[in-house]
């Protein structure tokens, strides 16, 4: 925090619960309900090795069984959740809660990581080794991305998995026709019909220049592209 407060950029953090922290959550006794399940509040607290304090915004939930709370539920306040964050920000803690809520969902692509593409459990004797080997999962999963990208950008995006078990997943058998080595693809995977629109929509792909660097059309001047 001190690092961005130094070059003046503003941020939104989680803050870790410890016991000070959750006993200054418990205290509060002002609350701004937003409706009938959430309210905010905030308080300052200067944290051990901190240099000053600091301001931290707290979203409190009813516990429902309709939908399962987000967030933390503190041993003295049964029936509520918490969600506490430390910010440099001077702006309602409403706003600031509706900010953050529209934060890239790294989470899920973490666990897709994890799941679905074997990134979690592996370590090898050699710390390049492992490396390597967690960096060709993270090249997979992009290229994954792009895939999708290139088949239909406005379509939902598909889990990795959904995209193995229904696109690249099939039954098939390699053979010869004569001296031509021919793969035969089973039909229940849907065959060669099936993908060949995918194939070509990949073929057909035109990749977008990068905003940051367009091409130049001034005259006497060389065109760049990426």
């Amino acid at each position: 925090m001190e690092f961005l407060e130094e070059r003046g950029l503003t941020y939104i953090v989680v803050a870790r619960l410890s016991s000070y922290v959750r006993r200054k959550a418990v205290g509060l006794r002002q609350w701004i309900h937003i409706d009938e399940n959430y309210a905010v509040s905030e308080f300052e607290a200067q944290l051990f090795g901190w240099k000053k304090p600091r301001r931290f915004v707290v979203v409190r939930e009813l516990v429902r069984d309709t939908k399962e709370a987000v967030g933390r539920k503190l041993l003295d306040v049964p029936g509520y959740t918490f969600r506490i964050f430390v910010t440099n920000r001077v702006e309602d803690a409403l706003v600031l809660w509706r900010d953050y809520n529209q934060r890239a969902i790294i989470e899920q692509r973490i666990e897709e990581l994890k799941a679905e593409l074997n990134a979690d459990g592996f370590c090898m004797k050699q710390f390049f080794a492992t490396e390597a080997a967690f960096l060709s999962v993270l090249f997979v999963f992009n290229l994954l991305s792009l895939y999708q990208k290139a088949l239909n950008p406005q379509t939902p995006y598909r889990q990795p998995a959904t995209l193995r078990s229904t696109v690249f997943l099939g039954g098939a058998a390699l053979g010869r026709v004569g001296r031509t080595p021919v793969l035969h693809i089973s039909s229940a995977w849907g065959g060669f019909e099936k993908h060949y629109p995918l194939v070509e929509a990949i073929l057909k792909w035109v990749i977008p220049i990068s905003p940051k660097l367009p091409p130049t059309t001034d005259v006497g001047e060389e065109v760049c592209t990426i």
